[in-house]
């Protein structure tokens, strides 16, 4: 058990290692796309695309102060975007009483495939 122990330590380091390097890499990639004003791009045998999302980001207070109905409060115990959207498509709060609980953040997701 404790060369399982050991290996499992030595992977989340790695992962913590690879994860940083993701990001440096990412954010080099970003630049790069930025200053040559592309959204999408082949580089070498890469393609590189970027792909702006908007998502909601709730404030927990707001939130709890709009819904009514404390039980539905319980079923999302605290402002998860995907759970109130589900709860929001599925008529439980209504999108109307949503408004003012979020702030909308932009955000740009990096996709590179191979050709």
């Amino acid at each position: 058990m404790e060369k399982k122990v050991q290996q499992y330590y030595k992977l989340k380091s790695k992962q913590k290692d690879i994860e940083k390097e993701l990001a440096e890499l990412r954010q080099e990639i970003l630049a790069y796309c930025a200053d040559q004003g592309e959204t999408e791009k082949v580089i070498g045998s890469y393609r590189v695309k970027l792909v702006t999302q908007n998502r909601k980001e709730y404030d927990d207070e707001k939130l709890y102060n709009t819904l009514a109905d404390p039980q539905v409060w319980r079923l999302l115990s605290k402002a998860d975007p995907s759970k109130v959207a589900s709860l929001a498509k599925l008529n439980v709060i209504a999108e109307e009483k949503l408004a003012g609980t979020y702030t909308v953040k932009e955000v740009t997701l990096l996709q590179v495939d191979k050709q």
